[in-house]
């Protein structure tokens, strides 16, 4: 096996910033919106030179006649549009309501595993329709900081942002599309460097017929997984963590875990580092090719593993004594997590261009991360360990 190696990198300040992995937006004229998860150059913007009118304003030239959310003060029922509101049976509907328990349960044993720290909540929604609920912990006494947000969100997408949004794009529509986008989207980053960052989003969309394709057959897909992120290694528990992973899948299709999981371990690459962003788990996009309903409890099934997946390690590491070289190394990997989320991932990409809602997409970043020049750990050590499995992923189980 080769030695890992440590690319160059550029020193920098910490900043605290927010990610989603489900951010949403939508517009007027058209009504545009993001939904986490390709990435591509990101928007240019105006000259900010004497602006005019306040940075939050300004909008990307790839999102036209965005309207800015409006925070209300307590949350609506559904964010679903009068016509598929009064439908409990629909997948819209059904898919609305898993994600606001998933965000509930996850929250609930965040806050009571952290003991201290608390959720605050902002719940918005869009002119065009939908809307979102933002959750996020910081500074509590075992997150530094937790998002669980989720989303729902009609609009109308331009072409770029469509390929943003789906991996394939040969079969790319012409013109504005419609769409419906929902999710749930989190990224936990604990203060203990020997407990692992999680981050879990599940998805749904829907596309309609494009303006100039009146007649198209309406698309759909379900999109997601939960990823592993740690910067030490403890066998027992990647092995219980891709243990529970597999479990999700197998009840549903035993091919499932061995793909999503390779699928995990090539998506989450640093294509500029030559390594991935951590140890994997499961992941998969416009997944269709099987029964809607077997995907909808698929789905279901994988958001509800995730507290029994992430739990059990948190309450095991969160006390561990560590020193200032071992948070200084979590830091670094924090680094890359930053790398991977702006220069990679599709639901950040996919926001940014559709004019989302900027707390929401950025809220997967960590308060503080780390970039040292050329650094290298020593070989044989515990980080030295934990890179070489990001740079050669193994199977866990």
């Amino acid at each position: 096996m080769p030695p890992p190696t440590a690319a160059l990198s550029v020193p920098s300040s910490s900043s605290p910033s927010l990610f989603p992995l489900s951010s949403f937006s939508s517009s007027n004229n058209p009504h545009v919106s993001s939904f986490c998860p390709a990435p591509t150059a990101l928007p240019k913007f105006p000259s900010l030179s004497k602006p005019k009118t306040p940075l939050r304003n300004l909008t990307p030239l790839s999102a036209v006649s965005i309207e800015k959310e409006t925070l209300i003060s307590e949350r609506p029922h559904t964010f679903l549009r009068e016509a598929d509101g009064g439908d409990d049976g629909s997948v819209r509907s059904r898919f609305q309501r898993m994600i606001l328990e998933a965000q509930e349960s996850v929250c609930s044993a965040l806050e009571a595993v952290d003991g201290a720290g608390k959720f605050k909540e902002d719940a918005w929604t869009r002119p065009g329709g939908g809307g979102g609920i933002s959750r996020v912990l910081q500074d509590g006494a075992v997150f530094e900081k937790a998002g669980v947000n989720i989303s729902i969100v009609y609009g109308v997408m331009p072409p770029e942002a469509y390929r943003a949004a789906k991996a394939a794009a040969d079969d790319q529509k012409p013109g504005p599309i419609p769409f419906f986008a929902a999710g749930i989207s989190s990224v936990l980053h604990p203060k203990n460097p020997f407990a692992p960052t999680l981050h879990f989003n599940y998805r749904y969309f829907e596309t309609d017929a494009p303006k100039d394709a009146p007649g198209a057959p309406r698309q759909w897909w379900f999109g997601g997984g939960t990823d592993l992120t740690p910067a030490y290694i403890f066998e027992e528990d990647v092995k219980h963590f891709h243990s529970i992973q597999k479990k999700a899948c197998d009840k549903f299709d035993p091919s499932f875990y061995p793909r999503f999981k390779k699928w995990c371990d090539d998506y989450f690459y640093i294509k500029h580092r030559g390594e991935r962003r951590g140890l994997g788990g499961i992941f998969f996009d416009d997944l269709n090719d099987y029964d809607q309903e077997m995907l909808l409890s698929f789905a279901t099934e994988c958001a509800n593993s995730v507290v029994p997946a992430y739990i059990p390690i948190i309450e095991k590491r969160k006390d561990t004594p560590f020193n200032e070289s071992q948070k200084a190394w979590q830091q670094l990997r924090r680094g890359r997590y930053v790398e991977f989320n702006l220069v990679y991932d599709r639901g950040t990409t996919f926001g940014l261009k559709t004019g989302g809602r900027i707390e929401s997409i950025l809220v997967s970043l960590p308060l503080s991360a780390r970039w040292e020049y050329d650094h290298k750990p020593e070989e044989g050590s515990e980080e030295w360990k934990l890179l070489d499995a990001c740079i050669n992923p193994k199977e866990w189980i």
